[in-house]
């Protein structure tokens, strides 16, 4: 019998487990997504859905070596400008 998927396929996860892998409140993960300050999510139907992998990927962006080391800046989709566009 083969199997259902392929073992490379990325799993993902649902907002509440999200939040119980990250030690996070499911509330402050949808604050983070309205913000755009979260981890990378995708919308499957009606579904928020985050992929280990991105949740893994949005922890190591937070490491610091110090509280006074700043953040890395990610661009939001809304402030790229279009291909062929002008400022």
């Amino acid at each position: 019998m083969p199997q259902k998927t392929d073992p490379d396929w990325p799993r993902f996860v649902r907002t509440p487990e999200a939040a119980r892998l990250l030690d996070l409140s499911p509330r402050t993960l949808e604050k983070h997504r309205c913000e755009g300050t979260g981890p990378i999510y995708r919308k499957l139907g009606g579904r928020v859905v985050y992929s280990v992998a991105d949740l893994e990927a949005w922890i190591e962006a937070a490491a610091r070596h110090s509280t006074s080391q700043a953040a890395k800046v990610r661009p939001t989709p809304a402030l790229i400008p279009a291909a062929g566009t002008a400022r």
